[in-house]
């Protein structure tokens, strides 16, 4: 016998998150019927999705259009780490460990998955720097193929716009495979302290 329709299309809404299998789609379902705090789920999605944006600046996600971050005078203007989600900006951060601007890809180059060229913000950070007043761009993309593939492409966006702007990568001492978002505050400020240089622009 099946479930009723409206536990089905709990389920299936479920299913549609990222990692969320059939199993794990019907605990938290029957979950969702069983602790009536857990039925907060709805109202916050709506206003998670009503009240953020994204910062037509670095692309994260925030309340406000620039961002807090874009907008802090206080932060070193240019220079700019360029990392794969704003989940990425939120361990930075956390740690403390970088007082330039952020931009976010949105994503890294992964064909598996449907991600290409055209779903990552190249295109604004290229903006950002040709409107001047950029001295460093820090490649701060994940340690794994797929990362590795997106600072090639945007090292090589940046050679192709005929932009002469020094080019780092965060420092090889990030473990291989491992997410940005995962990593040890020391780890983090290692990783900046010792960012490689690709390029003198």
């Amino acid at each position: 016998m099946a479930y009723p329709a409206p536990l089905e299309r709990l389920i299936a809404a479920f299913e549609r998150f990222p990692g969320v299998g059939r199993r794990t789609a019907e605990r938290l379902a029957f979950h969702v019927l069983r602790d009536p705090e857990s039925r907060g789920l709805s109202r916050a999605i709506e206003e998670a999705a009503a009240k953020t944006r994204r910062c037509r600046t670095c692309f994260n996600v925030a309340e406000t259009d620039p961002c807090a971050l874009c907008g802090d005078e206080a932060r070193e203007p240019d220079r700019i780490l360029v990392v794969e989600e704003p989940r990425d900006v939120e361990a930075l951060e956390r740690a403390g460990a970088w007082a330039g601007r952020y931009h976010v890809l949105l994503g890294a180059l992964n064909p598996s998955d449907g991600t290409d060229e055209r779903h990552l913000t190249v295109g604004g950070l290229l903006e950002r720097v040709r409107k001047g007043g950029v001295s460093e761009v820090v490649l701060g993309t994940d340690p794994d193929a797929e990362g590795e593939a997106t600072a090639l492409y945007v090292l090589e966006a940046l050679d192709s716009a005929g932009l002469k702007v020094k080019v780092t990568r965060l420092a090889r001492g990030l473990p291989a495979g491992s997410a940005i978002e995962y990593l040890h505050k020391g780890v983090l400020e290692d990783a900046l302290e010792g960012r490689v240089l690709l390029r003198d622009g």
